[in-house]
């Protein structure tokens, strides 16, 4: 029997600054499947919007998300720093449940092993009367640095609605081994946030930080070794991840999107992955 197709979503860092009903508008019009939201922001001058104070606004947007046949596929970010308990992020699960989401977000910055297992656990434990997962990002300069460690915190876990969350760039400028995530049972990965990249200029936490933020590449446009590391990977969702300032600023949103998606789809069936054949 052939393998289903595989489907996208539309992340929020791919169109960076846009509200998240225009996001729904633009997914549906450029043929996603989902869109990724961000509710919490990362850095301290980036846009916010109003999830926490304007009880309506979850409700709007999956109601337009519905009419327009688009899911929210995960939302973003539960980190869980200094300072803070896994419990601060109840009403962040709330707003999740209420847009229908699947899959969170989650970064853990503890160092020690044995608190970041509890942590995660956490969380699991709380997004789980939400029908949520906690998907576990490892990222170069936070302490959870990269696919091992990652995995070792939530197999250490042990909660069934734990996850690995990859992106593809992270995987390749971290430790991360083709062979170590060859021997993960597939069942720990509900998406992956794939995206391309041009050779790093350094590996610098500030280069790397930039990147990641504002100069990634559509699948194919880059010189990530994508077809080794999706090849090791389960078909699941593939939320694109492709914040690129300059480009998006001369397409536009819209047609910055279309770009994206396209080129996701044309480099999966020209790498033979569209149906999971590596």
């Amino acid at each position: 029997m052939e393998a289903a197709s595989p489907q996208f979503s539309l992340a929020y860092l791919t169109v960076f600054g846009t509200p998240p009903p225009e996001m729904v508008h633009i997914a549906a019009e450029t043929g996603y499947d989902y869109v990724s939201l961000r509710l919490l922001p990362v850095t301290d001058d980036e846009p916010t919007f109003p999830f926490f104070t304007d009880k309506s606004l979850a409700r709007d947007i999956r109601s337009k998300a519905d009419d327009h046949g688009i899911q929210v596929l995960d939302v973003e970010v539960i980190r869980v720093d200094p300072g803070m308990a896994p419990s601060d992020f109840v009403p962040f699960l709330e707003v999740a449940a209420e847009l229908g989401a699947a899959h969170v977000v989650t970064q853990i910055p503890e160092s020690n092993r044995t608190k970041a297992i509890e942590q995660f656990g956490a969380i699991c434990d709380l997004a789980a009367p939400y029908n949520l997962t906690a998907d576990l990002e490892f990222i170069p300069w936070l302490a959870t640095s990269d696919l091992s460690t990652a995995a070792d915190i939530v197999e250490g876990a042990r909660r069934k609605n734990g996850g690995v969350l990859l992106d593809t760039l992270h995987f390749a400028r971290s430790d991360s081994s083709i062979s170590r995530l060859g021997m993960l049972s597939p069942d720990l990965f509900n998406f992956i946030q794939l995206c391309d990249a041009a050779p790093p200029l350094s590996m610098s936490d500030e280069e790397l930080i930039r990147v990641a933020r504002s100069d990634r590449r559509p699948p194919g446009e880059g010189s990530l070794d994508l077809a080794t590391v999706l090849a090791k990977a389960p078909v699941v969702p593939y939320s694109l991840e492709v914040p690129n300032d300059a480009i998006r600023d001369e397409l536009g949103a819209t047609e910055f999107s279309r770009r994206v998606l396209e080129s996701a789809k044309r480099y999966l069936a020209r790498a033979n992955l569209a149906t999971g054949v590596g």
